[in-house]
């Protein structure tokens, strides 16, 4: 009986553990993404004060936030619209699931930012 609830306790410690080191990752994942997104805005904004938004300035704006953050993977990708979107994943080494085989646990999240022409 005592084996089996010690069992059932480190089970749920490891849920707890781990689940919050998915959050954390998930947070960290959406955080990135959604900065690259406003960078990309910023950079389309100061073009469009020229003219027209400059999509290639708004790529590497979001691609060089991307950059910044070693712990974060992602994409930008500069759709048809004047649009950008971002994505991005972040990994997080587990404590306790890597007992049963789980060594990490992936989190992505993804931002999307329209780049407006200025009248």
């Amino acid at each position: 009986m005592v084996l089996v609830v010690t069992t059932a306790l480190g089970l749920m410690a490891g849920l707890v553990v781990d689940g919050g080191r998915q959050v954390a990752a998930s947070r960290r994942a959406t955080a990135v993404a959604e900065q690259a997104a406003r960078a990309a805005t910023d950079a389309a904004a100061a073009s469009a004060l020229e003219g027209s938004p400059d999509p290639r300035a708004a790529g590497s704006a979001a691609r060089a936030v991307l950059a910044s953050d070693p712990e974060v993977r992602g994409s930008v990708t500069v759709l048809p619209g004047l649009r950008v979107r971002v994505e991005t994943s972040a990994e997080a080494p587990t404590v306790f699931l890597s007992v049963i085989g789980i060594g990490s646990v992936r989190a992505h999240a993804s931002a999307t930012a329209d780049l407006v022409r200025v009248p």
